[in-house]
């Protein structure tokens, strides 16, 4: 008993420290604490809740508070260049670098294998837990914490250059497809393999339920971009 009390202390201590890194205490500690459980942690623990849910709302929120900042500070550019901004900033990169700069790493709950095979280092990892971190926030505090937690990684001036040389197949695809109203492009994730701290996914992209490229990679947005660039090339794109 005194061993998981002592577990459960240190536990409590890192999240501490990281709420005031964010510069936000949470009122629902359990919210935090999931958001910082890797899949590989849940799994080891059987019972308790990985923060890939969260990860999925957080992707949502992100996408929300970035184009409503781009489309209220940068009224002088078109929907084609705005979302060209958008994709560079809410992209894998972009989030690892964000969570970097206050260290999320550090705090991130890993089982042993993950540990082992430097999972706290995985761009994808650190990515996906910064989404779900924010989802948390957002829940607990509402949408004007999220925003003020995402507000603070947006640098004050943007400009197109930021977003030349990244290579978002899917934002290239969709504005391919989006020229015609009645198409529709959906990414299905079609097999997960591996274990939990070597995991490789295979994804489908879709055009109106008809698959128009096919990709695999160690996080789900690498392989729905890989996916998005074979759709590019068959359809007689060149790519980079």
């Amino acid at each position: 008993m005194t061993r998981r009390n002592d577990i459960k202390d240190r536990c409590k201590v890192r999240m501490d420290g990281l709420e005031e890194r964010i510069h936000y205490h949470f009122k629902n500690k359990q919210l935090l604490h999931e958001a910082l459980s890797h899949s590989s942690y849940a799994n080891e623990g059987k019972k308790k809740r990985s923060n890939e849910r969260l990860e999925f709302l957080g992707d949502s929120v992100l996408s929300i508070i970035v184009a409503q900042h781009l489309f209220t500070h940068y009224t002088h550019l078109p929907e084609g260049e705005l979302t060209k901004l958008r994709a560079s900033l809410v992209c894998e990169k972009s989030l690892y670098e964000f969570a970097l700069q206050f260290g999320l790493n550090e705090f991130l709950l890993l089982g042993k294998g993950e540990e082992m095979t430097g999972g706290r280092e995985r761009p994808s990892i650190i990515a996906d837990a910064f989404e779900a971190l924010l989802a948390a926030i957002y829940l607990d505090g509402g949408m004007d914490e999220a925003t003020k937690f995402v507000l603070r990684f947006i640098p004050e001036h943007l400009s197109l250059k930021q977003a030349k040389g990244l290579n978002d197949y899917k934002t290239t695809l969709q504005e391919i497809i989006q020229q015609n109203r009645e198409e529709k492009v959906e990414y299905v994730l079609i097999c997960e393999s591996g274990p939990d701290h070597d995991k490789t996914f295979e994804v489908e992209v879709h055009l109106n339920s008809n698959v128009i490229g096919r990709g695999s990679g160690k996080s789900k947005k690498q392989a729905e971009q890989l996916a998005a660039k074979e759709a590019l090339e068959l359809m007689g794109y060149e790519t980079l």
